[in-house]
């Protein structure tokens, strides 16, 4: 059974006064208590209303009123949502909510959550079921995962420099937890890296000796919008490479080319695509 613990607005919550370092922590240990016994799974604060609007249909016609509002009682703070066994339990959770909270004068409200089987069996029904089975069914992130003969550290570098990139995590051999089973010409190789460009990841680390594999049957796809940084990408990249296909025009972009950089790596670069999803 999943409730919902409503945190109701107060006027320290709709002046957005933020919480204190002490009620960050209260809040912090609450939530890691929540998610130790297994039953956290969700958790935000909500901005003041002056920043959210309303959305009101007439006749099926929306009309929309801009915060702040003023009947604070009937204002949301944030939201808890937790799965428990029964009522009572989730009440249980409820009761334990930090003091430190509005200094002991918070008001919440617990409400449960439909599921699924609290529906009759229908069309309609089937959507729902059928649409939470695909979302259940899509990955969180995705990410091209790079494999590399001893010169990852070098490549990366190139890499959040070319890309405009920033290399978020790097991790040697002689550095894992695993550094006493690692041979010893793994020390300083990278046995993972994660460079962060925009919103999107790339991944790598060195194979361990004699394990490399030249890579074949794929090119990580990149696309900009802007024709000459494309084009400076692409020559950047193929600087010690090798140029598969031409950076020029095709009838789905405005420029398009593929290379296999000097680190072995397959790239397409995309620029103005003329065909969705291309």
């Amino acid at each position: 059974m999943k409730f919902m613990i409503l945190r109701k607005a107060d006027k320290d919550t709709e002046n957005a006064v933020m919480p204190s370092e002490a009620l960050l922590s209260a809040m912090g240990d609450y939530n890691i208590q929540l998610a130790q016994a297994g039953i956290l799974r969700a958790g935000e604060g909500l901005k003041p209303s002056a920043e959210g609007a309303r959305i009101k249909f007439q006749q099926g016609k929306p009309i929309v009123t801009d915060g702040p509002f003023t009947e604070t009682k009937e204002l949301l703070a944030g939201f808890t949502i937790i799965e428990v066994n029964s009522k009572q339990e989730a009440l249980d959770w409820a009761k334990r909510w930090p003091v430190e909270d509005a200094d002991g004068n918070v008001e919440l409200e617990l409400r449960q959550l439909y599921e699924m089987s609290d529906f009759a069996d229908g069309p309609g029904l089937q959507k729902h079921i059928e649409l939470d089975q695909k979302l259940r069914k899509q990955p969180l992130s995705n990410s091209t995962y790079l494999l590399f003969d001893g010169n990852c550290r070098e490549a990366f570098e190139f890499y959040a420099e070319v890309l405009g990139g920033d290399i978020v995590m790097m991790m040697t051999g002689g550095e894992s937890p695993m550094a006493d089973e690692m041979p010893a010409e793994f020390t300083d190789k990278v046995m993972h890296v994660s460079l962060q460009v925009g919103n999107w990841m790339l991944m790598g680390s060195d194979c361990p000796p004699g394990m490399f594999e030249k890579p074949q049957g794929f090119h990580v796809q990149i696309a900009f919008e802007d024709e000459q940084q494309a084009e400076t990408t692409f020559n950047q990249l193929t600087e010690g490479g090798m140029v598969q296909m031409p950076f020029e025009p095709t009838f789905w972009a405005k420029r398009f080319g593929m290379l296999v950089d000097r680190f072995g790596t397959p790239w397409m670069i995309n620029c103005g695509q003329c065909i969705e999803g291309a």
